[in-house]
């Protein structure tokens, strides 16, 4: 029987194939096309349009280990990982699904079979939970199980009965738990496995899907069930294994050995301590997993919820003792132990290790920062004379630098002062309701369900690979979303066919435009879209007469445009290729977008490109351009398609089949958009800017053809037009513009000097307000129009002639106040210049803060700056 948790997987796996499931591979973390999920959280939700009716798969049954992700939402698990023995972010859920094919009768023996005489669980230990009113799977468990009836549990709705929305497909599911026995903690008077106390594991959760539920709640039967299935691989082990915490597992051992190895902390030996290791070892599951998927760090969706865990991953780092980077190390270990599962890990290794070093690296300072920071603030609360600090301070610190709110209040403590937790939940809260409104569909929902039905009788055949032009019945007709049998001249329309040679936008390259002629009209066709897989919808205007439905029509592409494209297109491939052979393998696509004018290529990079890298990238392209490599198109299956070598895109959906294109040996892509037949057929590729877009994300716009001997051409004019403004040849253009920037950092230095001594003539003049106090010299004076940086100076020049001394200097700046305070090194035991400022900066309604030898700050109110003069001589003369 399999006890190591690669067996469990492989034999759940192996079971179902051999009963005629098709074996799926993992999906993305990232949900494709459902914008009402960041993460992938269930096994189903890869099938969930198949479940909804709105795809058909050419396979019935099929069978996966989904890699899934809790962090947001009702499935937030964050804050309890590392603390409970089974929460964690990352997790495998095994699962086994029906679309219209076998219901509760073969998947409760199915499961049965499994578990008990497969997998190896103790058949006395367990027992399941069926919905209160499903007599049908009480049943199949007493009668063909032959389960006791002391070990099948009716429990009510919340317990067991599923469904994906208020309305929609529903219906009872069974539980499988198992049962530890009796532990003396249960209250209950009836422990059932919906009892908390620690008595019941859920193991397996076998959903019916068998009604649809309208807006009343009434619910009618579905022509086809469906079975849905989903078990947890780590709690599953967990069992198995003989141990109750799934940290205790294989899965999790060696992360936590190699965790334990770099702090030189030992689990077991404090519990706090132990809570830190187990956090590094779930997070950095979950930062292999995210990255190598193609999320990455950022302040927004998913990138932020990916800086959330990398951030508190590295700070149980800092809590185990470890102040520099480790969590890329331990990366490692996850890669080697799952990447043979999933080769992506292994694949882009690189990529996952180095980015993860590099922004715990980033985050190490901020970390200080914020400590920093938060002393800052704690010194400016007490200057208040608040006991509390404020909810969006404690906030900001929470959301910024990764402090959680405990973190804070620690501190707090130390300070005899408190965390304003109202304030707290308020900025939360509308952090939570910017979340939700960043992530809001925006589609019209009665739009969507006319190309459902639309696409479920018609379905568009691409003829355009091979031609720009062809004939075709129009099959439906759509005015203003909604579907019309005739439109006429002036109207904006939408218009989907049998077939087309129309490209709709997908892949990152741009829908084609074009003309469709009937026998009575005509439409300019400014834009082809693929809203429903399967389903091309044209979309233009009638210029001409009018079109009717079912109505034969020529169908012609705009074939300049089309052809632009394809350069463009075919171009981004090279690009890509290049990238990766002078940047490595790491710099993987991020995103495209290839139209008949340009082509835009976002890729994997920390840091922005030089000269030399992108005229080498450049050169590799063209030289690929010159040898005319021919291109080759094979349509295969995807698992045998990246086995030889072909790229896959991190973001991009693909089917069990896919098109494989290639240029000689330099490039091998899956893509399904349309390419040149050669790459002489690009004639030339020409950069023209490199820029970056996000953390981590770099782009290059590029053009192709005519478009970049004209951008060429442009260049040269205005090379040329520089020189002869400068009245020299183009050849001494660049000696000439580098002596006009020598000259004018000459005349800035001299500027320089002159403001120099008008600003030393000015502290001279100053000096004669300098008062004695106790042994020392304190100055504060007004500089009205003096900048930050000046009035630095000029508090250095001061202290310099005074001696011993505290001085300050305020100024009125474009409506602002700035202020500065300096204390010469001697005096620093009686005054900080940090906490003079915080009380001199509220005079003027600001605030600031520093080191105890230099602090600045600002403010708004400006006829304040004499009374905040009067306040600096109060403290120093009190001092």
């Amino acid at each position: 029987m399999p006890r190591a948790a690669p067996e469990i997987r492989e034999e759940f796996l192996r079971f179902f194939e051999r009963r005629g499931h098709r074996l799926v591979k993992s999906a993305s973390l990232i949900p494709d096309a459902d914008p009402t999920l960041m993460f992938v959280n269930a096994g189903m939700v890869p099938f969930k349009r198949t479940l909804l009716g709105e795809e058909v798969r050419d396979y019935a049954r099929a069978v996966s280990s989904q890699k899934c992700m809790r962090v947001s939402g009702k499935h937030n698990d964050l804050e309890n990982v590392g603390r409970t023995p089974r929460h964690h972010t990352f997790f495998e859920m095994l699962g086994n699904f029906s679309f219209g094919d076998y219901f509760k009768q073969e998947a409760v023996e199915f499961a049965w079979e499994l578990l008990t005489q497969r997998i190896g669980f103790d058949e006395s230990r367990l027992a399941v939970s069926v919905f209160r009113e499903d007599d049908e799977a009480h049943e199949i468990w007493r009668e063909s199980v032959g389960l006791p009836e002391s070990r099948i549990y009716r429990l009510d709705e919340d317990e067991n009965f599923w469904s994906m929305g208020d309305t929609g497909p529903c219906g009872p599911c069974s539980e499988i738990h198992v049962d530890f026995g009796e532990n003396g903690d249960c209250a209950s008077k009836r422990c059932d496995p919906s009892c908390d106390c620690g008595r019941w594991l859920e193991i397996w959760n076998l959903v019916f899907m068998q009604f649809d539920r309208d807006a009343s709640g009434e619910m009618t039967p579905l022509p086809k069930p469906s079975i849905d299935t989903g078990g947890g691989l780590e709690r599953w082990a967990a069992v198995l294994q003989g141990v109750r915490s799934n940290y205790e597992t294989d899965l999790f051992v060696p992360i936590l050995a190699r965790a334990q190895e770099i702090s030189g902390v030992t689990l077991g030996e404090d519990p706090e301590k132990d809570v830190s290791l187990r956090v590094v070892a779930d997070h950095v599951r979950s930062l292999s997993f995210l990255i190598g998927d193609g999320v990455l760090p950022s302040n927004a969706g998913r990138g932020y919820v990916l800086r959330r865990i990398l951030r508190r991953a590295s700070r149980h780092g800092v809590l185990l003792g470890v102040e520099e980077p480790f969590l890329h190390e331990v990366a490692n270990t996850v890669i080697d132990q799952l990447g043979d599962v999933y080769p992506e890990l292994i694949e882009r290794r690189a990529f996952i290790t180095d980015r993860i070093r590099r922004d715990e690296e980033r985050f190490l300072v901020t970390l200080s920062r914020g400590l920093t920071l938060l002393e800052g603030e704690i010194q400016d609360a007490k200057a208040r004379g608040d006991s509390e600090l404020a909810g969006e301070t404690v906030f900001k610190l929470y959301d910024t630098y990764g402090f959680p709110v405990d973190l804070t209040a620690d501190i707090l403590l130390s300070h005899k002062m408190q965390v304003d937790r109202s304030g707290f939940d308020s900025a939360m809260q509308q952090q939570r309701q910017r979340a939700r409104a960043a992530w809001a569909g925006s589609g019209d929902e009665g739009v969507a369900e006319v190309y459902s039905r639309i696409a479920a009788d018609t379905t568009t055949v691409f003829r355009g690979y091979d031609a720009t032009e062809g004939q075709a019945r129009l099959a439906a007709l759509l005015v203003d979303g909604r579907p019309v049998d005739v439109a006429r001249r002036g109207q904006k329309v939408e218009l989907i066919f049998d077939e087309t040679p129309f490209y709709a936008e997908s892949g990152g390259q741009l829908g084609d435009r074009g003309v469709v002629i009937a026998v009575d009209g005509r439409v300019e066709i400014t834009d082809t879209q693929k809203p429903v897989e399967g389903l091309f919808v044209h979309i233009g205007e009638v210029i001409e007469g009018e079109i009717h439905v079912d109505t034969e029509a020529t169908l012609q592409v705009d074939s300049e445009s089309r052809r632009a494209t394809v350069r463009n297109h075919s171009g981004t491939h090279l690009l890509h290729a290049a990238l990766r052979e002078v940047l490595g393998p790491q710099s993987m696509q991020k995103g495209s977008l290839v139209g008949p004018s340009r082509l835009r290529f976002d890729f994997t990079h920390d840091t922005p490109l030089s000269d030399d890298e992108l005229a080498r990238i450049e050169d590799r392209a063209n030289e690929w351009i010159e040898a005319n490599l021919p291109a080759t198109v094979r349509v295969m299956p995807y698992d045998e398609a990246v086995a030889s070598g072909a790229t896959a895109i991190f973001d991009e959906k693909y089917g069990d089949e896919v098109r494989v294109i290639s240029f000689g040996e330099c490039s091998t892509e899956l893509c399904g958009g349309t390419h040149a037949r050669a790459t002489g057929d690009i004639g030339l590729l020409k950069l023209i800017s490199e820029t970056g877009i996000a953390a981590g994300v770099r782009r290059i716009e590029a053009l192709t053809g005519m478009s970049a001997l004209r951008e060429i051409r442009r260049q040269e004019r205005i090379t040329r037009d520089t020189a002869g403004l400068l009245k020299v040849p183009v050849a001494e253009l660049p000696s000439r513009v580098e002596k006009l920037l020598a000259e004018r950092r000459d005349l800035e230095r001299q500027l320089e000097t002159l403001k120099s001594a008008e600003r030393g003539s000015a502290a001279g003049d100053l000096l004669a307000g300098a008062r004695e106090i106790d042994g020392a010299r304190a100055l504060g004076a007004r500089v009205d129009g003096v900048d930050a940086k000046a009035m630095r100076g000029m508090v250095d020049d001061l202290r310099n002639r005074l001696g011993s001394s505290v001085v300050m200097l305020a100024a009125e700046r474009a409506g602002k106040v700035v202020l500065a305070i300096g204390v010469t090194k001697d005096l620093i035991s009686r005054y900080k210049a940090g906490e003079l400022i915080a009380q001199v900066a509220a005079v003027v309604g600001g605030g600031g803060g520093g080191r105890a030898d230099f602090a600045q700050a600002g403010g708004r109110d400006a006829t304040q700056i004499d009374a905040a003069i009067e306040k600096f001589h109060e403290l120093v003369s009190a001092g």
